[in-house]
């Protein structure tokens, strides 16, 4: 080959980045490689969560009263670190092209929600030991589990869902089987379902499961099928009632079917976060697919009406608001939760007593409803905030997922488990800091429990999913049109 075909040769490998050493990583030339940041962003979170650890370890005194699971501080940080790089691994083979922040930022909610049940495990153990009474068995050890299971069925989850729009087909049965996964605890005898006065659990022999969790993603996949089916029926078919196009009935009896029976057995069973998590996404997959205000108003209308209805009817959605109304007026009894959150909250003040420095365990389920405190006392506001900041950045990120997204049941379902996130965690924190009455959620991949972990990282699956068939399904740059070797033209060149 002479000179001037080898230079030829040269410039078009370095035109369509096929190859030669101009050639990008995966993509096209001047895209930088999402796997690769994503594996940098996934070092930084575990060494944040590393260093959280071992200063919340020097803060609090060292390990844990012995018989208390059997896994040291190291071990602990070690397996959480080999966990987080085979979630990585899970998203660089099955969806290459996804979002390469998502992940970062769901480990390190998990594994400063680890060091935070990790440091109550620890002074809840000094506390029995100061009093004579046997150490409990810590909880750490097994949300290290329940991580490890959550990782597991989010690979699978990458697996088995190819493509985000394969939900879509079984858009009917997704919801009849929420439905049903909600009904459960409620026809069970209390003593296989109730915990703590709300009857929304599965309890067998020492094993516990909270099917609400996995009915939220069971009923957002069928609204968004149904959204998408009956889309015109939304927006055109209907008649005005003061400006707005209200549809038929039957056109709407479906989704308000599974609405209201998903919400009345939610109250039946007191767990009213839930209802108001399943109503709120409801109703924005509702204004994504019209793009109308006026559902936004309708929701908000039928909302007003069923709280004054649940706060007439149900003697502890009373007790709630009159807790939320004034805490101090029952401190001693159904106030005292809600009290020792703000008393701890004020602890922290802006910069936070440290890790291991504070008494996060004065408040009641600290490692589950109100870990929200414990963040606040042990971090500070800046603490907190920083937290929040890492919520926003995973809703806003899914958000992009499902904008980018070109069918609509991918923009539905993106949209409405992008804003599930964000509106559980301004219920949770909301209830914390006494902005709304106490609702009883947890906060996503923070808060002790594994149905909600395994639920959530269900959910990451689903957006990473959609995320990489958005990018993968983006327009390509229009290559410049290649000529023949044989036709292309060619300049002598005089050599001197």
């Amino acid at each position: 080959m002479s000179v001037r075909d080898r230079i030829l040769v040269d410039v078009s490998a370095f035109r369509d980045g096929s190859s030669g050493p101009f050639a990008a990583v995966s993509g096209p030339i001047g895209r930088p490689n999402p796997r690769r940041a994503e594996l940098v962003l996934c070092l930084a979170a575990i060494a944040l969560v590393a260093v959280a650890g071992l200063g919340m370890a020097a803060g609090a005194g060292g390990e844990p009263a012995a018989g208390a699971a059997g896994v040291s501080l190291p071990m602990a940080l070690g397996i959480f670190a080999a966990l987080s790089l085979l979630a990585h691994v899970s998203v660089r083979v099955l969806a290459p092209m996804a979002d390469p922040v998502i992940l970062p930022c769901v480990i390190l909610l998990n594994g400063l929600g680890l060091v935070l049940i990790d440091r109550l495990d620890r002074a809840e153990a000094a506390d029995a030991l100061s009093v004579g009474q046997p150490v409990p068995e810590p909880d750490s050890a097994h949300q290290l589990i329940w991580t490890a299971v959550g990782i597991a069925f989010f690979g699978l989850v990458l697996a088995v869902v190819r493509n985000h729009s394969q939900p879509a087909r079984y858009a009917y049965t997704c919801g009849l089987a929420g439905v049903v996964a909600l009904l459960v605890p409620a026809v069970l005898p209390s003593r296989f379902s109730e915990v703590n006065g709300g009857k929304s659990w599965i309890l067998l022999h020492g094993f516990s499961i909270q099917p609400g969790e996995f009915a939220k993603v069971l009923l957002m996949i069928f609204t968004a099928g149904f959204l998408v089916a009956n889309r015109d029926l939304f927006t055109v078919a209907g008649k005005r009632v003061f400006g707005m196009t209200v549809p038929r009935l039957r056109d709407l009896a479906p989704l308000l079917l599974v609405t209201l029976v998903s919400v009345l057995v939610l109250v039946y069973e007191k767990n009213l976060g839930f209802s108001l998590l399943v109503f709120g996404a409801t109703l924005a997959m509702v204004y994504i697919a019209t793009r109308r205000a006026s559902w936004l108003l309708i929701g908000l209308a039928m909302f007003s009406v069923g709280a004054v209805v649940a706060y007439q009817l149900f003697p502890h959605v009373r007790v709630r608001v009159s807790v939320w109304a004034d805490p101090f007026a029952d401190y001693s009894n159904k106030g005292y939760q809600i009290a020792q959150g703000l008393f701890g909250l004020g602890t922290g003040g802006l910069w936070g007593a440290g890790l291991g420095e504070g008494r996060p365990q004065k408040v009641p389920f600290a490692k589950t409803d109100f870990i929200v405190a414990t963040i606040g006392e042990e971090l500070g506001l800046i603490g907190l905030t920083a937290v929040i900041l890492i919520f926003t950045v995973i809703t806003m990120r899914g958000f992009t997922a499902a904008l980018a997204t070109r069918d609509a049941f991918g923009k539905l379902l993106g949209g409405g488990l992008a804003f599930s996130i964000g509106w559980q965690l301004f219920v949770v924190v909301g209830g914390v800091t006494k902005l709304i009455p106490l609702t009883g959620l947890t906060t996503p991949f923070m808060s002790y429990g594994g149905s909600s972990l395994l639920a959530n990282y269900i959910v990451i699956a689903l957006l990473l999913r959609i995320s990489h068939d958005a990018r993968s399904q983006a327009a390509p740059a229009t290559p410049a049109p290649s000529t023949p070797l044989a036709d292309a033209m060619t300049q002598a060149i005089r050599r001197h």
